[in-house]
């Protein structure tokens, strides 16, 4: 057998049942006799593998949006042809076309964090006036930078992954990915956390805090990286890592949003103040319920009531996560809890957008990354975004009731996807509580993405805690 290396890595036809089935057809998997590296001699290293992957996705993509590209998006076009995308709508609907940097002018209504108001306005200032379709030009330069920013979360995910790079191949060609990541800019906080999980990964702590600053000025959602942080400081007793990186978070999060406000607080306010009085967003289990609601003829719920209600169970969901991560038997892997948080955010708020499979699918991938499991989820989620987009275009023209999406199956779909992220997190617990069914640990690691945290000893009373 050939010499053991520390730069050897997992083959995925050997450590993944689904793959080594797959690659029968193809002379099954890797024999035995082989210890391929990270880098391995010749042109298709494993990174350079990935790339290709996730261009011929994203040119995937494009196509998905071919449709409204040709048809534009106007009407119910793409409802109908399952295309939709905020980009040019917002590029007229929000001022862009008259004036770049409209969020930032007193009267603004663009209802994003600051600097995906920025983005969005650094975008729109090339696109001059002149005789050509300025919002498809608008969506165009986006969606090269999403690609970008696709490359680049696909490395950050191999690279957090250890020895196991190859399970970001599931980042570069999910459905999910091809599907939502061109709807909107959400993938600009999806890179700020991938970026700041390999950059803890790598002890890195302040650069990991300022790219959890800067995702949170973007999306909210990477702030709740903080919260697996604190878990792990509280069962190891290590605070400094908690310390730094919420420090830098906190200064790169108020280095963006002060210049905003003393601009123009109005227009830096308009995101929180639409945020809190929005009703439930479709697609949310809130929204669902007002669907059942109605159709029982019930009243729904208010968005006040969903915002006492959707905070509570978000709360709850958070200790949740803490206990497990304190009582587990094995210290948990970073990422894994990371995971936890962030899908218990996107069951219980009340908004959930068909692009945010895309904040989960890089941290399934570094949570649990089996191909089956993956898959089947990919699928439901797939289904449930053109069951979304086909309810939408049942409201928006006159049909048949034979013709149109009937209410109850687009409840169903809200409740599949719900019900595969339920599944997912599942088995990522059973995971913490089992080490022998993590496929990350089973390939000979411990928490490749723990940074400060790998290899650390529960506090004693933390240890106490789980005796009793």
């Amino acid at each position: 057998m050939a010499p053991r290396t520390p730069n050897r890595i997992a083959v995925p036809s050997r450590t993944d049942p689904l793959l080594r089935r797959f690659t029968e057809m193809i002379g099954g998997p890797l024999g035995r006799r082989t210890e391929p590296g990270r880098t391995p001699t010749g042109f298709f290293t494993v990174e350079r593998v990935l790339v290709a992957l996730t261009v011929v996705a994203a040119l995937a993509a494009v196509a998905a949006k071919n449709a409204c590209r040709v048809g534009g998006w106007d009407g119910a076009n793409s409802y109908m042809w399952a295309c939709y995308s905020d980009l040019p709508p917002l590029f007229h609907a929000r001022g862009f076309a008259e004036n770049p940097f409209a969020p930032f002018v007193d009267g603004a209504n663009f209802e994003y964090p600051v600097l995906m108001s920025f983005v969005a306005s650094i975008t729109a200032l090339p696109i001059v006036p002149g005789d050509y379709d300025r919002a498809l030009a608008y969506f165009d330069l986006n969606v090269l930078l999403i690609a970008a920013l696709w490359i680049a979360v696909v490395l950050m995910t191999s690279r957090s992954a250890g020895r196991r790079p190859w399970d970001a191949a599931m980042v570069a060609i999910a459905p999910g990915m091809i599907l939502a990541s061109t709807i909107n800019w959400d993938m600009w906080a999806v890179a700020a956390l991938a970026g700041a999980v390999l950059a803890f990964s790598r002890d890195r702590t302040v650069l990991a805090g300022a790219l959890i600053g800067i995702g949170t000025a973007t999306k909210l959602f990477p702030v709740l990286f903080l919260g697996a942080v604190l878990v792990l400081a509280v069962r190891t007793g290590r605070w400094r890592a908690f310390g730094t990186t919420t420090a830098a978070a906190a200064g790169a999060w108020l280095a963006v949003n002060v210049p905003a406000m003393l601009l123009s607080f109005e227009g830096w306010s308009v995101f929180w103040t639409f945020t809190r009085e929005r009703e439930a967003g479709w697609s949310s289990l809130w929204h669902a319920w007002n669907t059942i609601a109605e159709a029982a003829g019930a009243e729904g719920l208010s968005a006040e009531t969903i915002n006492t209600a959707g905070f509570v169970a978000f709360f709850l969901s958070c200790v949740g996560v803490a206990v497990i991560g304190l009582i587990a038997p094995t210290r948990p892997r970073l990422i894994q809890l990371v995971f936890l948080i962030v899908a218990s955010f996107v069951l219980v708020n009340k908004v959930y957008s068909p692009q945010f499979v895309i904040w989960l699918i890089p941290l399934v991938a570094l949570a649990w990354p089996k191909w089956r499991d993956f898959l089947i989820w990919q699928l439901v989620e797939v289904l449930h975004f053109f069951a979304i987009w086909a309810f939408l275009y049942q409201m928006t023209v006159e049909l048949e009731a034979q013709h149109a999406l009937a209410p109850a199956a687009y409840v169903l779909a809200v409740f599949a996807h719900m019900g595969m992220v339920l599944y997912l997190m599942v088995r990522v617990v059973h995971s913490m509580w089992d080490t022998s069914a993590d496929p990350v640990r089973r390939a000979g690691q411990d928490d490749p993405g723990g940074g400060p945290f790998a290899g650390a000893r529960d506090a004693g009373w933390v240890a106490r805690l789980r005796r009793a």
